[in-house]
């Protein structure tokens, strides 16, 4: 199997990539997030995932293992194709589909196009227990709830500076976080809650 690529690259797309490895052209497709980490870089490494079926050959690639990683655990479910596991991770990022994962988020991952309800239930199914167990999950969620908590604890602080009730924002700023995931700014969190308190 092909671990890695490691070369120029010649053409990036967002749904592939051509790596010149010492004179030899390999077209490989990969996932937004993936396109999004090396669009602006001219040469580097891919990890990469050779699916072999009887009429073709086809490479796939990632900018971490983590995504690679992924990749193969969503290949692993019955009715999830190649195809469908790169449009999963180009809609989610890891740590967005790992915490819808774990904590049974059936609407997140049915968000994703082509994934129905079956689909996304047994995602659920087939890999929560399989997360949980992994230390680097574990590693992730205690700090994505630390960056939370310390989002948290500044939003909150400055919106009772503001004049609104502790309980008030504390409700507003939950909400807020509980829906946006962890893609939020102070400065965004701290106006959507004057907004809605």
């Amino acid at each position: 199997m092909i671990a890695y690529l490691k070369g120029k690259f010649i053409e990036t797309e967002p749904t592939h990539v051509l790596i010149d490895v010492q004179g030899v052209g390999y077209h490989v497709h990969i996932s937004l997030h993936t396109f999004t980490e090396i669009k602006e870089k001219k040469e580097g490494l891919i990890h990469t995932h050779l699916h072999i079926k009887e009429d073709a050959h086809t490479l796939f690639g990632f900018s971490g293992k983590g995504e690679r990683s992924m990749f193969l655990a969503l290949l692993s479910i019955s009715g999830v194709g190649p195809s469908t596991a790169i449009m999963v991770l180009s809609s989610l990022n890891v740590s967005e589909l790992k915490t819808a994962i774990v904590q049974g988020d059936v609407r997140t991952i049915q968000s994703v196009k082509g994934i129905g309800a079956k689909t996304a239930q047994r995602i659920i199914l087939e890999l929560k227990d399989k997360l949980i167990k992994s230390d680097d999950f574990e590693a992730e969620s205690q700090l994505i709830s630390h960056s939370h908590n310390t989002l948290k604890s500044e939003a909150l602080s400055a919106l009772t500076t503001l004049g609104i009730s502790k309980n008030a924002a504390e409700k507003s700023v939950e909400t807020i976080l509980k829906n946006s995931g962890n893609t939020i700014t102070l400065e965004e969190l701290i106006k959507l809650a004057l907004k809605t308190t």
